[in-house]
C-alpha cells in the first residue's frame, strides 16, 4: 500500500483544472487494486448557486465524476502516466442520500477488468462511514504521445 499526494500531486496527474477538479486528496492506493480520495465539499462550489436555491445538494453526476477522477488516478498510478483518460459509462449506479457543502466525501475506487482500450471499476462515495453513492464505472483510456 502506498502513501497518499497531496493536490498538487493530483494536478500533476490529471488535466482536470478548477471548477472541475473533483478530488482534492489521495489518502491510500495500491497498484493493480484500488486508490481512496477525499473531496472536501464547501459552500464555494459555483454549481451550489444553482442546485439548489437555499437547499445546496453536491450533483450525483459530479459525485460519479469524482470517481472517475480517482479511478483516473489509480489507473496513471499503474499503467501509462501519458494516457488520457475518458469517463465512458455507468451501470448499477445508486444515490444513498444527499451530500450538502461541509461533507467530507471519501472515494474508493478499485480496477475491476481492462478490456481493449477500457477499463472498469467499482466505486463507491461515503460520508462520515455511510455510502452517499455507489456504481461500475467504465473508462476509456488513450496513449498520447
Amino acid at each position: 500500500m502506498q502513501e497518499g499526494y497531496d493536490i498538487k500531486s493530483i494536478m500533476e496527474r490529471i488535466p482536470h483544472r478548477y471548477p472541475f477538479l473533483l478530488v482534492d486528496r489521495v489518502l491510500e492506493w495500491r497498484l493493480n487494486d484500488h486508490l481512496i480520495a477525499v473531496k472536501n465539499v464547501t459552500m464555494n462550489e459555483p454549481f451550489f448557486n444553482g442546485h439548489f436555491p437555499g437547499n445546496p445538494v453536491f450533483p450525483g453526476v459530479l459525485i460519479m465524476e469524482a470517481l472517475a477522477q480517482a479511478s483516473a488516478l489509480l489507473w496513471v498510478q499503474e499503467r501509462n502516466p501519458n494516457d488520457v483518460f475518458y469517463f465512458a459509462g455507468m451501470e448499477n449506479v445508486r444515490f444513498k442520500r444527499p451530500v450538502v457543502p461541509g461533507d467530507r466525501m471519501i472515494l474508493e475506487t478499485r480496477l475491476t477488468r481492462v478490456i481493449r482500450g477500457f477499463a472498469k471499476f467499482a466505486a463507491k462515495a461515503s460520508v462520515d462511514g455511510e455510502v452517499v453513492a455507489e456504481g461500475e464505472l467504465l473508462c476509456a483510456y488513450r496513449t498520447q504521445k
